[in-house]
Parts: C-alpha cells; structure tokens; sequence
C-alpha cells in the first residue's frame, strides 16, 4: 500500500535533529507494523498535491500550529483536495488541524477551548466499536497538543471517542474519512519537548497536568494498526 501524506507544518528547527519532520515522524510510526509500506509526502504548504486521487492508495494527513479561522493561503487548496476525498471511495486519515477543518468544510464548528491547551496524554473512551479496531481497546491513551477543538459536530458524521476535556476527539465522516483529535505520531519525548518549549503559552496549571499525564501508557502501535486496518477496509 501507497500512503500519501499531507505535509501541514513542520517540526521547529532546534528539534528535527533529534526528532525529525512530521512525515517521518508518521513513517517510523507505520514502519512497526509493517515495513512494506511505501509513502509519498505532498507539501500542501507549497500547494503540492497528487494530480490525481489514484496517485497514493489512502492518504493522511499531519496536524499544523495553525487554526482554520487563520487566514491560511494554501488552505483552500486543502479544502478543495478533502472535498474530492469526500466524493471518492479513497480513504483520508485526518490529524489534529485537518480534523477540525473538516468538521468545519461540512457543517461543524471549531473553536479555540475555554478548557485551555490539552497537552501530554490523553484517556479517550472508544463508544462506537469499528470492525477496523482490531486488536480493540476500549480506551485509547494519544499524545495530544492543541488549543482548538471541533465544537459541533458535522453533517453525517458519527462520534467514535471522545473524553471528558475533548468530547468530538474522533470522528467517522462518511465511510472514508477517519479524523481525530490526537497526534498517534507524536512520540511522550517529543511531546514532553514541545510542552516545555511551549510552557509559558499552555499555562502552568495546564503544563502540570500535561507533564504529569506523560507517566501514562500510549496506543500509539495499536492506533497505527487501526488506521492501516481502516486503510485496506473496502
């Protein structure tokens, strides 16, 4: 299988070395479960997209710094591109900022949080069970980093898992757009690195909570499977 994938933002500068950029953050991921992947990255910030869907088997996307309220010059080219996805039998995995674009490109809403940045570990409770969700967990531990949240649900969506500080954390759209709140890329270093380099902006109480949550297990492989499961589901 082909996976394209969505370049949004990049990693800072200071933290490629040890880290690396987004993309590769996500094929390292997908490597653990299976190294005969092959992937293809699309800048979209350059607007480089496939010139065609049939170029990549499925796609994913990465998150951004940005908020869709922005005012972005290559995020209509983004819209136009999920809007082709959407009239398509290819299959869109979407993270974090792209999540919360979509609920907006079909009748949702996104708004920045009063809750405050969620950051670190999140507890998620899984309340619609998928065929795809195999091996299944009933809970899913995802690092996260975001201000935003999606406060209205979209048209013809289901809500697949949600918690307590983020109640539309993942979300069916149609049969082929899977979107979650949370960066399953993301590694607890990275994101005990980018708390830190953000700790002034998230807020000390939110930092704590953040830095505290790390202690916690994540399902990063185990979502890896799910979205490769839900890939190849026809």
């Amino acid at each position: 299988m082909k996976i394209g994938i969505l370049q949004c933002d990049s990693v800072l500068d200071e933290f490629q070395a040890h880290f690396g950029d987004y993309p590769q953050m996500f094929i390292t991921l997908f490597n653990k479960i299976d190294k005969n992947l092959t992937f293809r990255i699309y800048d979209v910030r350059k607007k480089q997209f496939p010139l065609t869907l049939d170029e990549c088997d499925a796609y994913i996307t990465t998150g951004s710094r940005q908020s869709v309220y922005d005012e972005i010059d290559w995020l209509d080219n983004l819209s136009n591109f999920i809007l082709q996805i959407s009239q398509s039998t290819k299959k869109l995995v979407a993270v974090c900022f792209v999540h919360q674009l979509i609920a907006d490109l079909f009748g949702g809403r996104t708004k920045k949080s009063d809750k405050g940045w969620g950051v670190g570990i999140s507890s998620n409770q899984i309340i619609s069970k998928k065929e795809w969700m195999e091996p299944y967990t009933p809970t899913l531990n995802i690092v996260v980093s975001h201000q935003d949240q999606v406060t209205l649900l979209p048209d013809h969506s289901e809500l697949i898992a949600k918690s307590e500080f983020c109640p539309n954390f993942m979300l069916l759209c149609g049969e082929n757009i899977l979107t979650i709140q949370g960066h399953p890329e993301f590694t607890a270093q990275y994101s005990k690195t980018l708390m830190s380099y953000r700790k002034n902006r998230i807020g000390e109480e939110r930092f704590k909570l953040g830095m505290a949550s790390l202690k916690n297990s994540t399902d990063e492989l185990l979502f890896a499977q799910w979205i490769l499961n839900f890939l190849r589901q026809k």
